[in-house]
């Protein structure tokens, strides 16, 4: 086999985009699955009250952040920080996403027939439907590679003001969320995966800047089918997102260390 011509790896494939008014459907409605948006939610449910950033909440794997190598004005998309970690390995701890586990990176847990507001400084966002290969977190946008397909994964987060709704929505497979909290003053970082249960969604309400913070929620969804390493079969999945698709403005963190994503250790 010397001209082995394998077939191309799904990356990342938008398979279809509708347009949300949050100022005409603020609710984001779990229905048995299904991400909707609604002007008020169904006859009987009460919405969920979207969780605040609590400093003390702390899950994941925790890191020193020894130093800030370099802040990188990437203009008109966004600001990067590379962070210096005090480790030689970075391994994101894998939980299943719970309302509590959530909650430590200021993300609110919607399980199906629940329900919560949004809040969104930009009234119009897109929902988009993708299809995430296993490969799509093996690139790197900040360490010169171009498009090179890379054997190993460094820490890649953003933060940013607009909302996000991540849901899970493949047939077979749960969505594996990146998420990280900062500690700027405390020179610290807990990072985790989220294991999202098929059905289930996570809202992410927007995150501005703010000098002033005791912690930065952070996350990435580009290992958004991480469930699928091993499965013979499956190497991609489908999943829903809403953001806003043009003109928004990132806050990204990240390391060089490579990286480290397991399983949770009760999955089947």
């Amino acid at each position: 086999m010397s001209d082995p011509r394998f077939d191309a790896p799904v990356f990342i494939k938008e398979i279809f985009q509708t347009t949300i008014d949050t100022a005409r459907t603020p609710y984001f409605y779990n229905d048995g699955g299904a991400p909707t948006y609604l002007g008020q939610p169904p006859a009987g449910v009460v919405p969920l009250t979207p969780v605040e950033t609590n400093p003390q909440l702390a899950f994941g794997h925790e890191f020193t952040v020894a130093e800030v190598l370099g802040v990188k004005p990437t203009l008109p998309y966004g600001i990067e920080t590379q962070l210096g970690f005090a480790a030689s390995e970075v391994a994101f701890e894998p939980l299943w996403a719970t309302p509590d586990i959530a909650a430590a990176f200021g993300i609110t847990l919607v399980r199906p027939g629940q329900a919560v507001e949004l809040s969104s400084p930009v009234a119009e966002l897109q929902q988009i439907e993708y299809e995430y290969g296993v490969f799509a977190g093996h690139w790197s946008p900040y360490q010169n590679t171009g498009n090179t397909l890379l054997s190993v994964v460094c820490t890649d987060l953003e933060h940013h003001n607009f909302p996000h709704v991540f849901a899970s929505t493949d047939p077979t497979q749960p969505l594996v969320i990146s998420v990280g909290r900062y500690w700027p003053k405390l020179g610290k970082i807990r990072l985790a995966d989220l294991w999202v249960p098929r059905g289930c969604a996570l809202y992410i309400p927007p995150k501005p800047a703010d000098g002033n913070a005791a912690c930065i929620d952070l996350h990435n969804n580009r290992n958004s089918a991480r469930a699928c390493w091993g499965n013979i079969r499956q190497n991609s999945i489908v999943t829903h997102t809403l953001l806003q698709s043009e003109h928004g403005f990132f806050y990204w963190y990240w390391n060089a260390l490579s990286t480290v994503h397991g399983r949770p250790v009760d999955i089947g």
